[in-house]
């Protein structure tokens, strides 16, 4: 039989092929600000706010609404690499077969529930009337994309799971360069404005989907794709539902850690929220940085967990977690050397400059005490230990909301970024407590 990602061999557990999984990833998270950005900045040419607004506001809304299901992505990686690790190919293709009819469902869900989806939305963030209008117009198109872009967690996780993330640098590429090339025709050659980026983005995400589907192909060559029998089978069914059911909890207590941070900086004031959002875009720096390693700690954990390997699953830990330390210490680094002048560019306000300053020792700390969680997070995806993960998280969002109510009593807007901080050293205690059952499962 001819061999396909499916029926690959091991390979040998080295940096390089660490490094072969994490820059891919490290490459793809750099260009998702670029979008963002290009939105922006064609609308702008319309010359009014409110069409900047309404892509603004149509965009976050859908995010939202998407990010419920990045438990797909996680799980679906998680439970490919171990059954890859055991090698069950059939596995392995039925398992896609299982991401794909979730998102489908996932995405037919949204269209049909637009409207009080949409309602409830700008209850909750309430626009102007021009810029609510724009918006719906906006959400009306892109919605119909809901099956693509939830489908494509689903396949990236595949994809991840097979270490096979030069693929997944190639569909980010395609998607955002797609993306790009249609907005400025759309808007500045053809004058579609706002209804133009919706409809860049929507033949943007389902054109990433028929690239994703070609990149899975090796799925498709194995019948078990298709086999009911195994597709639908009761026990791994209850089993998908509930690893991604514990990460969907996990997730949604560690979003309420965020929120709460963004809405307590708020109540300190304007000028202490505005330092918050400036330095906020070096935690999303240190995120994009640390997945790949993290990425690849999943792929290469959930292999050996599914082989039942000891000795490699603690192999597949410890070399993307030393490789993932080397970056954060760079990263830190940086930011102390040159986290003054990146605030600079990023904000000419006096008084916002100074305040950011004032609060970017905390922001040089968030690597160093955010890697063992970011990379323990990967660790137990990959072993689909996910009722630890939720159990963990349970406790960890309570000592941070226990710390930080008398932290930010005492202490304010300093207190609160210490809170974040306690809750990193939570989330890493916690696992840790809990890694030595996961190498205990893998024996």
């Amino acid at each position: 039989m001819a061999e396909t990602a499916t029926t690959a061999p091991r390979a040998p557990l080295t940096h390089r092929r660490v490094l072969k999984i994490a820059l891919p990833i490290v490459l793809s998270n750099a260009t998702v600000p670029i979008l963002g950005a290009v939105d922006t900045g064609v609308v702008g040419q319309m010359g009014a706010a409110a069409p900047i607004g309404a892509v603004g506001i149509g965009a976050v809304v859908l995010s939202a609404i998407y990010w419920i299901f990045g438990f797909l992505r996680m799980g679906t990686t998680g439970l490919a690499a171990q059954a890859l690790g055991r090698g069950e190919g059939a596995e392995v293709a039925a398992l896609l077969s299982r991401a794909l009819l979730i998102a489908f469902a996932a995405g037919a869900g949204i269209i049909l529930l637009q409207a009080p989806i949409f309602a409830l939305s700008f209850t909750l963030a309430p626009a102007s009337a021009e810029v609510e209008t724009l918006a719906r117009d906006y959400l009306a198109i892109r919605v119909w994309s809901a099956p693509a872009a939830i489908a494509i967690y689903g396949l990236t996780g595949w994809l991840i799971a097979q270490e096979r993330t030069s693929a997944v640098l190639v569909l980010q590429l395609w998607m955002n360069g797609v993306n790009i090339a249609l907005d400025l025709w759309f808007v500045l050659g053809l004058g579609w404005g706002v209804p133009g980026v919706a409809t860049a983005t929507f033949l943007a995400e389902w054109s990433g989907l028929a690239l994703g589907l070609w990149l899975c192909r090796d799925a498709f060559r194995n019948t078990a794709w298709r086999d009911r029998a195994r597709v639908f089978d009761a026990a791994r069914l209850r089993h998908v539902a509930a690893v991604n059911t514990d990460i969907l909890i996990r997730s949604v207590l560690l979003q309420s850690i965020i929120i709460s941070f963004l809405f307590w900086g708020a109540s300190f004031g304007d000028v202490p929220l505005a330092a918050n959002q400036v330095l906020l875009q070096f935690l999303n720096i240190t995120a994009f940085a640390l997945d790949g390693f993290a990425f690849a700690a999943e792929a290469l954990v959930g292999q050996a967990m599914g082989a039942r390997a000891a000795l490699r699953l603690r192999r597949a830990a410890i070399l993307p977690s030393i490789q993932g330390g080397a970056v954060s210490l760079v990263l830190a680094a940086g930011f102390a050397i040159f986290g003054p002048a990146i605030i600079d560019t990023m904000t000419t306000a006096p008084e916002v400059r100074a305040a950011a300053r004032d609060f970017l020792p905390w922001m040089v700390a968030t690597p160093l005490f955010g890697l063992i969680p970011w990379m323990l997070d990967g660790i137990f995806i990959g072993a689909t230990r996910s009722r630890d993960m939720r159990n963990m998280m349970v406790l960890s969002a309570a000592i941070y909301f226990a710390a930080a109510i008398p932290l930010t009593a005492a202490f304010g807007n300093h207190g609160l970024w210490a809170a974040m901080l306690v809750s990193y050293v939570a989330r890493g205690a916690t696992l840790a407590a809990r890694y030595p059952a996961l190498e205990r499962a893998a024996a």
